[in-house]
């Protein structure tokens, strides 16, 4: 049985705007793929909350954060644009059990969630359900439309709920909002930094061969591979130090030259999926800030060390250029695409999405033979594809329950990388940085030779 409860709530601001730029690039992602992109979580409750909490924690969040409380409006043409609301109501859905094992509930509850696309101009971007069995509430289940958040929005999220739990003062939110943004936007200098990102990636598109990937025969179809190393946690940890960087230049350093040992296309381009919070005002923005830009790495002839200082520079030039406006960068490949001829291949992604780990810790660097022996404590798994649909798609995940680990998952077009070829890829990535933290000489083995036309 479902008990569903209208919720209702009163925020500071309304009105009517353009999308922000990464409101805008994840609704061209969400009508290109003809579904919804979601953020979820289950929580198991502690005894004693009450419907009454959980009411308050949905009127309370939604109340706080512009993001939670902004439909789409979307003309006959297509033109989308963003709504923020100052008053309204949220369903909150009260399942119960029954019989059924209360945490199987909850995960079937967060799956329809999930597979039911929103309605976007007419439902607001949070569901929230409790699952109750005999009485009492066992789990919370919440899925965020992408479009109000990205992961980093998601975990101030969870420190303001938490201050709320333990009784502490909430401030009030100083950080952008929605609706600022997009009017920011407009101004001169963020029209300057937009027109910046756009010539580096025309540069880009310019100077790289087309081609990434050849197509192996396979039928279409997408799988996702994880991989959990903690050999590679202390070879990356080791080769951080060593390099006087933080650990993500490191993984995407081992992420280009493995990758390249297996496609032979040199140099190396992936997109990078870039925060843009260390941008002035936008650290605890509860919103969507992360956009994608191009990153170009040559890994021939080179040390292993050495293409992990190149990998740190071209990342601080990608970092500087993921502010833009995705409508105009549409039109720029579109009009590179046309003057080359062909299709220009950027379909490969690297996503560092750790919350934890990514500096260099303050711990003693592990032996060489402590690196050794932890090798065999990787584990392969194979998991439900991931929504991407582009050939390529790499995120760097904390590793789960606590373990000191570099944790990957890879979602790929198997009829242009094979399962096979996926787990040479994560292999292939362990085995670089272990290489590279045992012989500081190693070298990527990938040699300089004509590019593809």
């Amino acid at each position: 049985m479902v008990e569903r409860i209208l919720v209702p709530f009163q925020g500071e601001g309304s009105g009517v705007e353009e999308l922000t730029w990464g409101q805008k690039g994840l609704w061209q992602t969400m009508r290109t793929d003809g579904r919804s992109r979601t953020m979820t979580g289950i929580d198991e409750l502690p005894p004693g909350k009450t419907v009454e909490d959980a009411m308050d924690t949905l009127r309370f969040v939604v109340s706080r954060h512009q993001s939670l409380r902004t439909r789409m409006r979307i003309d006959s043409d297509g033109h989308t644009r963003q709504v923020l609301s100052d008053t309204g109501e949220v369903p909150l859905e009260i399942v119960d059990a029954g019989d059924a094992d209360p945490a199987a509930v909850a995960v079937e509850v967060r799956n329809r969630y999930r597979d039911t696309d929103f309605d976007y101009e007419n439902e607001f971007p949070v569901r929230m359900a409790m699952v109750r069995k005999d009485g009492e509430l066992t789990h919370a289940v919440v899925v965020y439309l992408h479009t109000a958040m990205d992961a980093f929005a998601l975990s101030i999220l969870m420190s303001d709920l938490a201050n709320m739990g333990a009784g502490g003062e909430v401030q009030p939110v100083t950080a952008i909002q929605p609706l600022e943004l997009a009017r920011k936007q407009r101004t001169p200098a963020s029209q300057r930094q937009c027109d910046a990102s756009l010539r580096h990636l025309e540069r880009v598109l310019r100077g790289i061969s087309p081609h990434r990937y050849e197509p192996n025969g396979v039928e279409s179809g997408w799988s996702t591979i994880g991989f959990t190393s903690p050999a590679a946690q202390l070879a990356v940890r080791a080769l951080a130090a060593r390099n006087n960087v933080d650990t993500s230049p490191v993984l995407l350093a081992a992420y280009a030259v493995a990758s390249t040992r297996i496609t032979g296309n040199n140099p190396f381009v992936t997109v990078l999926a870039v925060s843009n919070r260390f941008r002035p005002g936008f650290a605890d923005s509860v919103s969507p800030l992360a956009q994608v830009s191009p990153c170009v790495i040559d890994v021939a002839d080179a040390s292993l060390g050495e293409v992990i200082g190149r990998a740190w520079h071209a990342s601080m030039t990608a970092y500087k250029h993921a502010y833009y406006d995705p409508a105009l960068r549409v039109k720029l490949l579109e009009t590179v695409n046309r003057d080359r001829g062909q299709v220009i291949d950027i379909s490969c992604f690297f996503n560092d999405r750790r919350e934890a780990a990514r500096e260099p810790a303050g711990r003693p660097m592990a032996t060489d033979q402590e690196i050794r022996d932890a090798l065999p404590l990787s584990r392969l798994r194979w998991e439900p594809a991931g929504p991407t649909r582009q050939k390529l798609y790499l995120d760097l995940n904390d590793a789960p329950n606590g373990v000191d680990a570099v944790d990957i998952t890879a979602t790929a077009d198997n009829r242009y990388l094979t399962k096979a070829d996926m787990e040479t890829l994560v292999r292939g990535i362990e085995a670089v940085v272990v290489e590279a933290a045992l012989d500081p000489a190693a070298t990527t083995g990938v040699h300089s030779v004509p590019a593809p036309v």
